[in-house]
């Protein structure tokens, strides 16, 4: 999620300033994606650029401005909620180029690089459900937001776990020259079927 799409969000509920958006972020998140307010003040000048958001008057007695959605901003956010995220225009997962790079170069030991991030992984892993266990069996509000975030990076987690536990066990069926070969080669891709938009934005 963008923060431009988060402030737009919780604009839609009330006029806020700066700070306030800043700490309603945050909470609503469980602080996992952490914002400056010079971030949010960004973000809003862009917003009010682009018409979706208007000054409520002017700056109170501590100089603080109260921003809300414009009806442009509350069309925009509306139809927000109602698109799917687009997955081809997702960040790069750095780990899954690593791995690729690793196999592809040689002189780079695979395995131990597999293993080292699996045993930190197990620990994020450890450190979430522990997290998860302290969450309250009556949620509000923004503890279920918390506790629904928190769920999402335990999943993801899980996966990924489960995802290099596949890695080696393919490493370990490929002889050594094979993966050598493949780093020589350099995967030559205009002999490889069609891939997927999908797979086709990661490549790009």
């Amino acid at each position: 999620m963008s923060v431009k799409q988060g402030l737009l969000a919780l604009l839609a509920e009330e006029p806020m300033y700066g700070a306030r958006l800043r700490s309603e972020f945050e909470a609503r998140t469980g602080g996992t994606w952490p914002l400056n307010v010079g971030q949010v003040y960004t973000t809003l000048a862009r917003l009010e650029r682009d018409g979706l958001v208007e000054a409520v008057g002017g700056a109170d007695d501590e100089g603080r401005i109260a921003y809300r959605l414009t009806d442009a901003g509350r069309e925009a956010t509306a139809s927000w909620w109602l698109t799917p995220v687009d997955r081809d225009s997702t960040p790069r997962d750095e780990l899954v180029i690593k791995l690729a790079l690793a196999v592809t170069s040689p002189g780079v030991d695979v395995p131990r690089v597999v293993q080292t991030q699996r045993t930190a992984t197990l620990r994020h892993l450890r450190d979430l459900t522990r997290l998860k266990s302290r969450a309250s069996d009556e949620p509000d509000a923004n503890d279920l937001a918390w506790l629904l975030v928190l769920e999402n990076l335990l999943f993801a987690a899980e996966s990924e776990v489960r995802w290099l536990d596949h890695v080696e066990a393919t490493i370990t069926r490929m002889p050594p020259a094979t993966l050598r070969r493949r780093g020589e080669a350099g995967a030559d891709a205009s002999d490889a079927p069609d891939a997927s938009p999908a797979v086709e934005g990661a490549r790009s």
